[in-house]
């Protein structure tokens, strides 16, 4: 073995010879139980990041471990298309690069364009879950536009208007001027205004007003005088069509179904009075009514039958509806150009700050514009019922459970699901509008009843003959894709050959858990429930895992603008500061965001990124999993686990010297003859096995780390491997059998401790596993990745054992903080007062092993009657035990009673709250009598701390003349 442990050299060939020898594979007719786990399907857009690498690193320690405890498991592999993402991406690229836009190519060549960065692209991604070690069945690798999942969403598409869950019509949608598409509401961020504020927004060379409440007037109908009303977007009045006013506003409330007359375009304004109407928190009385262009007016207009005037063309100008003066300038630009027409006219009032809530397109941080637009929409009621049940039932369970609340409280809230979008890249709507011959105007689209839904054309054409028998038509499929959330909610089904009645889909339908992002927990776990009932009949899983979200260490949200987003890889291979700051030249920066990138990196990573390798990243990420709701991921952690595996692998080579080259275990093992020591490490590793296996099971990944991590570190290394050394020291026929004892336990601690870490660290593992003698005539698995995983081996446990132990190590560690910082290597000796029989018998069972741990030279055991020796340094074991160190001429007096001081602390702070919760009213009524004997005891035993510690005090306040 070499002398250090090399991520590099230790990861490069194993990924390999796993997937090669079909190790990842599930098999249908297999007649184990079956555990299921579906990728969440990246986006083809680009390269992983950590967060991916925290999804992979939960995802495969999950199906790992499921794997080598006796199941037939499948973790399906999956990229998305993500329509949105990619076109913003490719259309950038192409505009940078060539000063082309999509519309320059024409849809055919810019789907090429895409499916050339898919290809690029998409192998990246491919190439670093193998680099994370992911045991996904690449046999079952699937993209959410290749022709099955492209069938599927016809399929689904299809079935959803059969049922008559898929309707078009006339809504409000977020609309995108830049990308000239609606959004979803995920696409949507929202930046909190205080004041007024000049916003950047894309397409305008000035910054635009925000954060302003504009007052104006109508003038009234017949001269009666003139109607003030406030707004946030002045420039929507133009499209206004009502005015409303509260019933209880004396000023205005005598003009209900009066009229108000447009100043620029001579339109009748209705004026309502409805209490329902009207935002108190304008405090005008009034306020003007946009249905067109208003999320809460859209109802209005609704209610009382308002005219729906659309004022903005698709990239967000002022179309003819809006008048003459201002048609074809920017929304904007048009702002300016009203208020000075208001101005002119003097109908305008005022400008004041006011607090708002601004939505911007994630994408092209545009200024989402509320539009109405004919699009395909879902009726998500029955199915979000059904996902409601699903959960309260428990045919789902949400872990964490905190995000239960947050799911009732989205699917009762819900809207109907605009699922349509006016991109070139996605799964095209199968829908076709027909045209007859005999049409006066052929407007594509404005009649809801032409469309036909179907399959495929020929379906399409055969329908619309038997619908509009014997007249002549066309028909013109829909231009729209459809919403990547409606394909990717598919995914579970899709993947496993839906709608073909498959062997897959009958064996591993519905999965077992889906992990993800709590981020995405209703934009696409939700809707993974509603279509998984509506269509497949049954849930889609029956957990829901949650991971928090990676922020960096300053616990900053993860940007590329910001510099702070790491690729896994970097951390897995390290990088120079030169690499990350090129990565950020390559990519899609603005030249001021490129800027404002390379400072955030050069300050983040000074020296770059230290090579971590797979491993500690894995586990590294999965320790912090313990942090609920974010992460603010520090790399230094990496590379501290990075450092543990150098540990793993130097306790590997100090065994496999320990063991010889002739040594052969046991199939099993009697620990009856051993000695004390290999009995207490395997008891020990036995609670380790039960705590990991058990936090496993309760999706408590970060309690699994820490009791393996605890179990290596701090009892195999620094105990076990140190306690067993002296045994090895020479060939004396004395220890013979001892040492017999001592091998068979070190290979049992380190067959059981790999097979147990395998999950979260699988090459480290697997690499020193090999090297691992086997016992003769096993039925020994050829990779560590399909052996069994440990469980309880009940002979291991004595309690007992484990609290004799755990005095003789708390022993150790009092004598260890009693020594000098400056005396490392000095043996002195030690003394150990024992007040009781029991006790000083325990310590003198382990006398030697204290010695040893300790690095003394001696250790006495005195009793009550025995003086304390002089010269020495004390510290409280427990109630029953103290020790003292001999320091001979190097005491500090003042140190030690400084430390003494602080010991005191400590047990008063404890004392003081146990009292306090004795006192408490109720506690003899209501605490349990063995809670109470037991709460009796710990007292007690706090207070004779105390007292030793006083008689400690005295003796070192004598040596001081401070007595």
């Amino acid at each position: 073995m070499a002398k250090q442990y090399s991520p590099t050299a230790v990861e490069k060939s194993w990924y390999a010879w796993w997937e090669s020898s079909g190790y990842f594979g599930a098999d249908p007719a297999s007649s184990k139980p079956p555990f299921v786990i579906v990728l969440p399907p990246p986006n083809v857009t680009g390269a992983l990041h950590i967060g991916h690498a925290l999804a992979v690193a939960i995802e495969d320690a999950i199906i790992r471990w499921r794997r080598m405890s006796g199941y037939n498991a499948l973790w399906v592999p999956g990229v998305d298309h993500a329509g949105i993402a990619t076109q913003v991406v490719v259309e950038k690229k192409l505009m940078r690069e060539r000063n082309l836009t999509r519309h320059d190519l024409g849809r055919e060549e810019f789907v090429s364009e895409v499916l050339k960065w898919k290809g690029e692209y998409g192998g990246t991604i491919l190439n670093q879950l193998r680099r994370l070690a992911a045991s996904l069945d690449w046999s079952r690798e699937c993209f959410t536009m290749d022709k099955p999942r492209s069938k599927a969403v016809t399929e689904a598409f299809v079935r959803l208007h059969e049922q008559g869950l898929i309707y078009r019509d006339y809504r409000l949608v977020n609309w995108d001027c830049t990308l000239r598409t609606a959004i979803s509401d995920i696409e949507v961020d929202y930046l909190e205004i205080k004041e007024e504020t000049m916003l950047k927004v894309p397409g305008y060379n000035t910054t635009v007003q925000f954060g302003v409440l504009i007052s104006f007037s109508y003038p009234l109908e017949e001269g009666l005088g003139e109607i003030i009303v406030a707004t946030t977007r002045i420039e929507t009045m133009l499209g206004d069509t009502a005015i409303a006013v509260h019933p209880e506003d004396n000023r205005y409330k005598h003009l209900h179904g009066r009229y108000a007359i447009h100043p620029f375009n001579g339109r009748k304004l209705k004026i309502i009075c409805d209490a329902e109407l009207v935002d108190p928190t304008f405090g005008t009385g009034a306020v003007k009514i946009t249905p067109a262009h208003d999320p809460n007016d859209f109802e209005v207009g609704k209610r009382h039958n308002l005219e729906f005037i659309n004022i903005f063309t698709d990239d967000g100008k002022i179309n003819s509806n809006g008048g003459a003066q201002f048609e074809g300038l920017p929304r904007f630009t048009a702002r300016v150009a009203v208020i000075d027409a208001l101005k002119a006219k003097g109908l305008y009032k005022e400008t004041k700050k006011n607090e708002m809530s601004l939505g911007v397109c994630s994408r092209t941080n545009d200024v989402v514009e509320p539009m109405i637009k004919p699009q395909w929409f879902v009726n998500c009621n029955t199915m979000a019922k059904a996902g409601l049940d699903a959960v309260r039932s428990k045919r789902i369970e949400i872990i964490p459970q905190q995000y239960e609340q947050d799911w009732y409280r989205w699917l009762e809230n819900i809207r109907d699901w605009c699922v349509s979008r006016q991109l070139w890249w996605g799964h095209r709507v199968p829908a076709w509008y027909v045209t007859l011959e005999d049409d006066k105007v052929e407007n594509l689209g404005s009649d809801n009843d032409r469309w036909i839904v179907a399959r495929n054309e020929t379906e399409a054409n055969l329908e619309a003959q038997q619908k509009y028998h014997g007249k002549k038509f066309h028909l013109h499929q829909d231009p729209d894709v459809l919403d990547t959330w409606f394909s990717s909610g598919l995914f579970p089904l899709t993947v496993l050959g839906w709608p073909d009645d498959t062997a897959d889909l009958k064996a591993f339908y519905p999965t077992s858990v889906l992990e993800t992002g709590l981020d995405i927990l209703f934009f696409w776990v939700a809707r993974m429930v509603m279509m998984g009932m509506q269509l497949g009949g049954d849930v889609p899983f029956q957990k829901v895992y949650l991971h928090p979200i990676i922020r960096d260490a300053h616990g900053r949200k993860m940007s590329k603008s910001l510099g702070n987003v790491i690729d896994p890889l970097d951390v897995i291979n390290g990088k120079s500061l030169e690499g990350l700051l090129r990565r950020l030249e390559e990519g899609n920066l603005d030249p001021n965001e490129l800027r404002i990138a390379k400072e955030g990196g050069e300050k983040d990573f000074p020296d770059g990124i230290a090579e971590c390798g797979t491993d500690a990243l894995r586990f590294a990420l999965i320790s912090y999993t313990s942090q609920s709701d974010r992460i603010n991921l520090d790399i230094k952690r990496v590379v501290g686990y990075r450092q543990w595996c150098n540990k793993l692998w130097n306790a590997i080579r100090f065994a496999m010297g320990k063991l010889g080259n002739h040594y052969t275990p046991p199939a099993t093992i009697s620990v009856t003859t051993m000695p004390p020591i290999c009995k207490w490490i395997l008891s020990v590793l036995n609670k380790a096995i039960g705590k990991t296996v058990t936090s496993l099971e309760a999706y408590k990944f970060s309690d699994a780390t820490s009791a393996i991590y605890s179990w290596w570190q701090y009892q195999l290394c620094d105990v076990f491997i140190e306690a067993i050394k002296p045994y090895f020291f020479n060939d004396s026929q004395e220890f013979e059998s001892a040492r017999a004892g001592c091998r068979d336990a070190l290979w049992f601690c380190l067959d059981t401790g790999l097979r147990l870490l395998h999950p979260f660290m699988p090459y480290v593992t697997e690499e020193l596993w090999q090297r691992l003698p086997q016992p003769k005539d096993s039925c020994q698995k050829d990779t560590i990745m399909l052996s069994e995983y440990p469980s309880l081996v009940m002979e291991w446990t004595d309690d007992n054992l484990e609290n004799e132990i755990d005095i003789a190590l708390d022993t150790v560690n009092k004598l260890r903080s009693l020594k000098p910082t400056t005396d490392t290597n000095e043996r002195r000796p030690a003394f150990a007062l024992c007040r009781g029989q029991e006790i000083a018998a325990t310590i003198q069972c382990y006398q030697s092993l204290v010695v040893s741990l300790s690095s003394i030279s001696s250790l006495k055991i005195l009793t009550e009657n025995d003086e304390a020796p002089p010269d020495s340094a004390t510290a409280v074991v427990n109630k029953d035990l103290s020790v003292y160190l001999q320091l001979q001429g190097a005491l500090n007096a003042e140190v030690e009673l400084e430390k003494l001081r602080k010991k005191r602390e400590e047990i008063q702070k404890l004392q003081h709250a146990l009292s306090q919760k004795m006192e408490a009213s109720g506690y003899k009524e209501k605490a349990p009598q063995n809670v109470q004997v037991e709460d009796m005891k710990k007292l007690t035993g706090l207070l004779e701390q105390l007292e030793i510690i006083s008689e400690a005090e005295n003796r070192l306040g004598a040596t001081t003349g401070n007595n």
